[in-house]
């Protein structure tokens, strides 16, 4: 069933209050005009054209993949696709049926999208409409059927009698056109309403009056969900986590409380992952088979082994091998690796570093720009300085490399295998392998000093005490006399 898509993307959003455009506005981390075009791609359009006009160079980087229509204009939807019309000339005279959707609407799912074109196309209806049936119409624009359940007409809420205003059948917004038939109709839409617009959805009375099959597509009025402004943001994103985490959860993934879970689109989890309270899992993030994720854990473009453990972490842009253990309160930046069976625990932060295989960095470390061998073990306080202000330099240490308490690793240096590095070291010369390394200034010991310089002190001028050091009050001092 060949079709082709128009993404109308133009409109200011003014009830967002945003100096961004309404569709480059995140759901779970991925702009609404992209949840829209790749539902479109996997229902399998042949060719997407996006409608762009307000702050559109804030929206041309997230459709480069479309075709652009630039609607310097708004005068409304219908005007919108008077601007695409030399676009869309060569699809009509291919007899293509037209898909038209709204960049703010990203609950609508790839399956509903294929069963409006199989609606429209089956019934050869000159257009089929997105219907949605709702206790609280308001602001939608009302669909009004005949005795046949053919669809006489839509009303937009402006427009509406109090009449049409009781009707719970309403416009969705999403729409396939038999493309050749819209375009003969396209002039002839009018403006003569509340906003002065060109409405789309006077396209379905003239249809209607031609005496032109004019259906509708009942869905779910989740699917329908567009957003305007920061509150329906919120509550269209809250219905989107829900989604995402049922289909997780019957996929053999544990969640102790799916509200407070925040999974990406992009990402993949194997079964007998078990996500705690608190945690945000985005980008394109693999997590394999019984892993445990959280509490209080943000995972971002990372990939996570099997049966690792993250605890209260933040990782980015890494690479977590299996076993693997972190945290609390750690801090994994990109470029990292954490080798199979190592360990990064409390207050620690490693950036573009590989912690080889059974390596730990157990508490209070930073490691940036590092390369551990296998077994090495690197104790509190540890600091490899790898910058000097304008140049980053890297750290090597070798296998089971022993790193004392409080160590400052001056980069670039190369510490050996088999190495101890004892605590309180400033190390910046090379270790060869199996060394000993020291560097400690000489601890000096001066008797008697406290007891010395109590001595010195001026007399006090407390008020004196009794035998058993109590201090005496004057007063009770003349009554004793």
């Amino acid at each position: 069933m060949p079709f082709s898509t128009l993404i109308l993307a133009a409109g200011a959003g003014t009830r967002m209050k945003s100096t961004r455009a309404k569709v480059v506005h995140e759901l779970l981390g991925k702009p609404m005009i992209r949840w829209v075009i790749d539902a479109a791609q996997t229902a399998g359009t042949e060719r997407i054209l996006t409608v762009v006009g307000h702050r559109r160079e804030q929206v041309l980087p997230l459709v480069g993949d479309t075709t652009i229509v630039v609607q310097e204009e708004r005068l409304g939807t219908g005007h919108a696709i008077m601007v695409a019309r030399a676009e869309l000339e060569p699809y009509a005279q291919a007899g293509n049926s037209l898909v038209v959707l709204s960049g703010d609407t990203p609950m609508l799912r790839a399956d509903t999208i294929c069963e409006l074109v199989r609606k429209q196309q089956e019934s050869q209806a000159a257009v089929c409409l997105m219907a949605h049936e709702t206790d609280t119409p308001s602001g939608y624009g009302r669909v009004v059927l005949g005795g046949l359940g053919q669809v006489l007409k839509v009303v937009e809420d402006s427009d509406a009698t109090d009449e049409e205003k009781l009707l719970r059948l309403c416009n969705s917004g999403a729409y396939c056109f038999d493309l050749p038939k819209l375009l003969e109709n396209l002039e002839r839409l009018g403006n003569a309403n509340a906003q002065g617009e060109f409405y789309l959805t006077e396209v379905f009375g003239l249809l209607a009056a031609a005496k032109e099959s004019v259906v509708a597509c009942i869905v779910d009025a989740a699917e329908a969900e567009g957003v305007n402004d920061r509150l329906q943001l919120a509550r269209v994103s809250a219905m989107m986590q829900e989604r995402i985490n049922t289909a997780w959860m019957l996929q053999g993934v544990t969640m102790l409380e799916p509200s407070s879970v925040w999974i990406g689109p992009n990402v993949k989890l194997s079964s007998d992952v078990e996500i705690l309270p608190n945690v945000i899992l985005s980008g394109y993030t693999e997590i394999e088979h019984g892993c445990l994720i959280g509490p209080s854990s943000r995972i971002v473009d990372s990939r996570v082994g099997r049966d690792c453990v993250v605890d209260e972490t933040m990782i980015v842009d890494s690479c977590l091998e299996d076993g693997v253990r972190c945290g609390p309160r750690a801090y994994i930046r990109p470029g990292t690796i954490l080798k199979l069976g190592s360990k990064v625990g409390t207050n620690v932060e490693i950036k573009n570093s590989t912690i080889g295989v059974g390596s730990k960095v157990p508490h209070l470390s930073y490691l940036g720009d590092a390369s551990l061998g296998s077994d090495v073990n690197i104790g509190a306080g540890t600091v490899t300085c790898n910058f000097d202000g304008t140049t980053k330099y890297p750290t090597q240490i070798g296998d089971r490399a022993f790193i004392g308490s409080d160590t400052m690793l001056v980069a670039p240096v190369k510490v050996g295998a088999d190495t101890t590095v004892g605590a309180g070291s400033t190390i910046t010369r090379d270790v060869p392998d199996g060394a000993l390394s020291l560097e400690r200034a000489e601890q000096k010991v001066v008797k008697d000093w406290n007891y010395k310089k109590r001595r010195k002190r001026p007399e006090s001028t407390a008020a004196p005490a009794d035998k058993q050091g109590a201090a005496i009050n004057p007063e009770d001092k003349r009554e004793r006399q």
